[in-house]
Formats: structure tokens, sequence, C-alpha cells
């Protein structure tokens, strides 16, 4: 006889399990959460005293939209505590030459209370005479995709984002774009590498830099992989700041938050320390769960997985109940891209950049990135570097510093910076010599950090909580090999094909997938735990969600 007995189990309280659980109860589903830390959120959380007393730091997610997730409305979850700050500037990049850039938000929001958005032609001049400064050619470039933007990718892009994933040979809304020559899309870009994609857009090294190091920001993936689609445009979405930054009051954890007194509310019942030790399954359909600890969870409906394939299928599931195909897919599914250092770091004064000094807003933007101006560096030696090395000898460093606009993260007068750069799967170094490269990296961010800012001397550093890849793995397991992505995000494990056959409905009767390990991939505020509730729905008859 199970201990307890819920319709519906979600496995793992980390960001999509916290989604897609208060949808579960509000269509009137009895709903456990298990997660096995002793916090919820995955990568949607923030920890006091971090990395000093009295500041309170993210560990991972650190630049969120959450405003734009159904999920924000349906919930009210601005009423549950999750507040936006919407800063003008956007994206900001510094270039040791002394150039720089700085995008503003096309789009940017004009209702803090419901996430509205409006186009700006003000801000879309700005950009449009940053860009200038570079490159005439590439400021028009920027003039026609923002256009294509506007009329016909955006709105794919959203519906694409919060719906089920068309059957294979049916296309969905960005596989249409290819065909559509209103959206100006070629459809060779599908299958080029990241540095054919920059050629492409840009003549000038400027923004051929910050793209190629935006790459790395919203997918984790070097000169060479294959982005496809979705995120050769989320990544031209960064390089012009086409949507308005966003910084959560409190830190990224007020989203996880705002979610979970939502789920309470609707009577959700969620544990901590509650480690699934295997999925039970009898007959084909997935039955509850066990704990590591014995006790026995039945799921009378559902069980709800936010898991990555390889942890759910190998480690809950077991090889007996899959078959060769699908033990080869989750062979496949690999963890070695997006890895880094990141991290936030206690000042006792923001960063005065030089650049400042003729472009002064780079002093003020949620995301700053400190670029060598070596296009030949970033598309051939750094991520050779960064796998040999663990480090790059050129660092391309993003600089978050969110106490700008949320003064409740810190002690007066002081701030608080998110930075990161990219290094090499766990695996490539022991956890001494991880230690090692930690502090080498600390070293080398302050000395390349004062070429750019002069005042960023050791001095002015009060503390640090930056995250290596094996600290990152230890404490998510499906961020394997400390890649915040839960898996490689190009190619075949990107757009519909993330994950395994079958996606958000798993072979297994009554077993769904809403992660980061599917189609919607990684990120806050993506669509698949949404996404995962409309099957559902359609399964079992339920509400369906709001849009």
């Amino acid at each position: 006889m199970a201990d307890k007995v819920y319709d519906a189990v979600i496995i793992g309280g980390g960001h999509h399990g916290t989604i897609i659980a208060p949808y579960l109860a509000k269509a009137g589903l009895k709903v456990g959460v298990f997660e096995r830390l002793d916090h919820f959120g995955g990568g949607a959380v923030s920890f006091d005293d971090v990395p000093a007393p009295g500041f309170r730091g993210n560990f991972c997610a650190h630049y969120t939209r959450f405003y734009g997730h159904p999920a924000y409305k349906e919930f009210n979850l601005r009423d549950e505590g999750l507040e936006y700050v919407f800063p003008d500037t956007n994206e900001a990049a510094i270039f040791d030459d002394g150039k720089s850039y700085v995008a503003y938000a096309g789009w940017p929001v004009v209702d803090p209370e419901t996430g509205k958005t409006e186009y700006s032609e003000e801000n879309v001049k700005k950009t449009h005479a940053q860009i200038s400064r570079f490159s005439k050619a590439d400021a028009a470039v920027y003039l026609y995709w923002t256009e294509r933007y506007k009329e016909v990718i955006r709105p794919a892009f959203g519906r694409h984002r919060f719906s089920v994933p068309t059957p294979w040979g049916v296309p969905d809304s960005l596989e249409e774009l290819v065909t559509n020559p209103e959206s100006g899309i070629d459809p060779s870009m599908q299958y080029m590498t990241s540095k054919e994609l920059v050629h492409y857009f840009f003549e000038s090294d400027e923004l051929r830099l910050l793209m190629l190091r935006g790459f790395l920001t919203s997918c984790g993936l070097h000169a060479d992989d294959v982005p496809g689609i979705m995120y050769t445009f989320a990544t031209l979405h960064l390089v012009f700041g086409w949507e308005t930054a966003a910084i959560a009051r409190g830190g990224t954890q007020s989203i996880t938050d705002a979610l979970v007194s939502a789920g309470k509310k609707l009577g959700v019942e969620y544990f901590i320390n509650s480690e699934v030790d295997r999925v039970i399954i009898e007959d084909g359909k997935a039955k509850g769960i066990k704990l590591l600890d014995g006790t026995e969870i039945e799921a009378k409906q559902m069980v709800v997985s936010d898991n990555a394939t390889p942890q759910l299928f190998n480690r809950m599931i077991g090889e007996e109940h899959l078959t060769t195909q699908m033990e080869r897919k989750v062979d496949t599914y690999f963890f070695d891209r997006a890895q880094l250092f990141w991290g936030p770091v206690a000042v006792h004064e923001l960063p005065q950049y030089t650049a400042g000094k003729d472009n002064p807003d780079v002093n003020a933007t949620p995301r700053t990135y400190c670029l060598p101006n070596d296009l030949a560096y970033m598309e051939d030696k750094y991520m050779h570097e960064i796998f040999l090395l663990g480090m790059p000898s050129k660092m391309c460093l993003l600089a978050a510093p969110d106490s700008i606009w949320d003064k409740s993260r810190v002690p007066e007068g002081k701030h608080t910076i998110h930075v990161e750069d990219f290094t090499c799967p766990a695996r490539i170094f022991s956890r001494k010599e991880w230690r090692n490269l930690h502090d080498e990296f600390y070293e080398s961010m302050i000395a390349q950090w004062q070429k750019y800012a002069p005042n960023m001397t050791k001095d002015n550093f009060i503390a640090e909580a930056i995250e290596t890849p094996i600290g990152i793995q230890d404490t998510h397991l499906d961020m394997r090999e400390g890649g915040w992505s839960e898996g490689n995000a190009g190619g075949s494990q990107g757009g519909r094909f993330r994950g395994l056959p079958g996606g958000l409905r798993t072979f297994i009767k009554g077993l769904y997938m809403c992660s980061s390990g599917v189609a919607g991939g990684a990120g806050i505020a993506r669509g698949s735990s949404y996404n995962c509730y409309q099957v559902i729905a359609q399964d079992y008859g339920l509400r369906p969600p709001e849009k």
C-alpha cells in the first residue's frame, strides 16, 4: 500500500515542475511535488548572504522575462510577489580597443503589471545609431531584420514557444518561416554554423563577435555548432536587444516563490529532501514513484518528470523498459556544451568603463560583454583553449549589474554583479584541478576587467561565489558536466528533436516530461511545462490553460 496518494505526482521541483504544478491543481487534481534538494526552483534560485553577508545572489538564471509566460497572468504572479524592473538599455558590448555598443529595447514594457510591450521607434533609432558607429551596412541590416521581426518572425516565435510540437512532417510556426518569403529567412540558415551565420548577417567584426558570444549566452553553442532557426533568431534578438531586459526584484528566486505560493493556494503539496529513486511501472503504465528512503507515492492518473532524458530513463526507469532504438537515443543525448564559470561578485563600486566617456549607457546596462576585438580568436581559438586549458587567455566576460535596479539584494552603498564566461565539461579536470582553475579564473577576471574599467582592482571586490562545472553538476543533476543548457541545444538536440521520441508524452502511458530536456529547451520561461500541460489536458479532458 502506498504511503501517499495523488492524482498527479511531479518528479522534481525545478523551474518547470513549479510551473506545471499549479496548472494541474487548477484543473482539479491533487498534486504532489517531490524535490531532491532542500529548496525549489532548479536554476531559478537565489540565496541570502551570497556572496557575502547582507547580499543576495542568483545561482544560475539572472536575466529572465517570466512576465511574458502565460502563467504570469493566469496565476497573478505579481500579486504573489513577482515584480519586475524594466531598464531601457538591454545589451552592451565593450571591446578592448575602446569601441562600444549599446542596444535599446525595441519592444519595451509599457505596463509593468501585465507585461504589455509596445514597439518603440525612438529606441530603434538609438540602436540604429549605435550600430552605425561600426558599419552603415550593419545598421541597414538591423532595420531590415527589425521590420521582418515585427511583422512576421516575432508572432511566429510567440506561437512556437507556447504550442505543442506538431507531428513530424507538419511544419511548426518556425518551420513555416523558412518557406514564407515575407520572413526574409534563407532556408540554408537551418544548417549554418554559428560562424557562418555571423558572417551572413554582419560585415563588422564587432557585431560578429557579439553574436558569437551571444550564441553561448542563448544556447551554449560554439562557432562550429549548428544552432538552427530558433536559436539563430534568439541570438539575433540578443544582439539587437529587441525585447526588453527584465530584473526580478529579490532575485530569480522571486519567480519560484511566486509559483510555489500560487500552487499552495490551489492545494499543491510540496516536499523537499525527497529524492526519487525510480518510477513505478506496472503493465506499461506509470503508477507512481519510489523515493530513495523507500517511501512509495501512488499516482492515480499521471507522473510528470522535470528531468532530462538520461536521468529519467537511465536512472529512474531503467534500461529494461527501453527498446534498442530508445537506448540509442538516450546514449546520444550529450552534455558537452554550455559549461561555465558563473556567479555573483560583491563590490564596493560598480565598474566605471573607459568606454563610458563617449557612450555613458555602457555603465548601466543589464548585460555588458567585455570582448577582445579579435574575431579570429573567437572563431578559431576560444573553444580550443577552454577545452584544453579550462579557461580562455582572452576572456569574453559577461557582467550583469542587477543591483543598479534592485537595491534589495545589497547593503546600502554596495553592489553585486553576476559574471560568467565559458569553460569545458566537468569530466575534463579533477576536483582539485577545478578548485585551482576557479582561483585562476577569479584572478584573471579581475586583471582583464581592469582593461575595460580601471577601477575594478582587487581592492574593489568584497567577495565572490563563482561556481565551476563540478559544483554546478553536484547540485543540479540535469546540468550534467556543469552545462546550464541541460544537454546540448543545437542540431539533433534542439527544437522538436530534443529528448526521446514522443517528447512531452513518453512511450510509457501516464508518464510525461516537462523539463528543459524536451522541445522548448533551456532557459527561464520557456514553454516545455506549459506545453506539457496542454498535452495532459488533451489526454485527460482537463481545462485548457489560458493563453
